[in-house]
């Protein structure tokens, strides 16, 4: 064959191959295109937006297979984590709601601690118990009691006030303080300790929001602060469970002695709406309703030590009024030379007689 022949036909067969091959180059590239423009973009995932992204595509949506065989009834693995991912923590459970307080047994007397760590607890919980306001009068009436029985003890240990002080949180401190100094100044007349009983009837008061009403009144009529009527009431007769006769002679749940109940009271010396706005006309007649309350607890009962107790007591209450609900709680204890003696609701003796070491139990 001539060379140019062989030249010309080896010229067409490279042409019609080259032809070919554009062609399917072409194709490709058009499928490409096409498939390029059906698909949803992909969409960049960084930071909290990246974790939210992956969680539904794990949630919603299989990972995709990199041509091993499926494997019956396995899961498929899920791809790693990105460095930069952020994955939100699913949210803490809800807390259970508090089950409900259990029974209290009024008819058993709290016992106070005997070391400083322990009275540190007892007037925490006492205190945080009576300050609660979804608190029941049960309740309250049996933290009132513990932290009356707390305070009593502390209130002869003056060497622990440091370390139950340094135990308590900051805000209850200064509310430690007070009820301690108080206790102790109602001490300061006990130089001779009794070794008999009083000639008293223990009775339940009148309940804390009738007495407070009753407060409110003096206080709206006669301008002393129904804190401090509070205070003499709860220092005088623990709110009115006492009945009998002071060795002054005075009656009733604000103590009056008969010739100033003559002078200032109306009604009956008995009676405590009688007897607490009697007290508030003594105190503003000397001075209590014009801001003048030392000079008035002063005529009231003309010892420093009860001006301070009582001043005390009702400045806790002006701080705080639930700290009223926690006094009117207190029970009636009497010091005697064997120890404190609970005289509980329903004592009744109409002489006086001798302690025994059966009655502190």
């Amino acid at each position: 064959m001539p060379v140019a022949r062989t030249l010309s036909l080896a010229l067409a067969l490279v042409s019609r191959r080259l032809l070919v091959l554009a062609v399917v180059v072409a194709v490709a590239a058009g499928v490409a295109a096409e498939r390029s423009t059906n698909d949803p973009p992909r969409r960049a995932a960084t930071g909290v937006a990246a974790g939210e992204a992956s969680n539904r595509d794990r949630l919603y949506r299989a990972p995709a297979r990199t041509g091993e065989p499926p494997i019956a009834e396995a899961p498929v693995a899920e791809p790693a984590e990105p460095a930069d991912q952020v994955v939100q923590s699913p949210p803490e459970p809800e807390p259970p709601p508090p089950s409900a307080a259990p029974e209290i047994d009024l008819a058993v007397a709290p016992v106070a601690a005997d070391d400083p760590a322990g009275l540190a607890e007892q007037i925490l919980v006492a205190e945080r118990a009576i300050r609660d306001d979804r608190a029941t009068p049960t309740t309250i009436a049996r933290f009132g009691h513990l932290q009356q029985v707390a305070y009593r003890a502390l209130v002869v240990h003056p060497e622990w006030d440091a370390q139950v002080a340094a135990a308590l949180p900051p805000d209850l401190r200064p509310v430690m303080a007070a009820n301690v100094a108080a206790g102790r100044e109602l001490r300061r007349p006990l130089r001779k300790p009794q070794t008999q009983l009083p000639a008293w009837r223990i009775v339940e008061p009148a309940p804390a929001a009738e007495l407070r009403a009753y407060y409110e009144e003096g206080e709206a009529r006669y301008g002393v602060p129904w804190e401090y009527l509070a205070a003499i009431n709860l220092t005088e007769t623990r709110m009115g469970r006492i009945r009998g006769l002071s060795t002054a002679g005075a009656r009733g749940p604000m103590q009056f002695i008969p010739s100033t109940w003559a002078s200032y009271g109306q009604g009956d010396i008995d009676d405590p709406h009688d007897a607490i706005l009697a007290a508030a006309r003594y105190l503003a007649a000397n001075g209590g309703g014009s801001g003048n309350l030392a000079n008035a607890l002063y005529r009231y009962n003309p010892v420093s030590w009860y001006v301070k107790a009582v001043t005390l007591y009702a400045e806790q209450m002006e701080a705080d009024d639930r700290a009223y609900l926690g006094y009117h709680a207190w029970q009636v204890y009497f010091t005697t030379a064997l120890g404190d003696v609970l005289l509980p609701v329903g004592y009744e003796a109409t002489e006086r007689r001798p302690v025994t070491p059966a009655d502190l139990t």
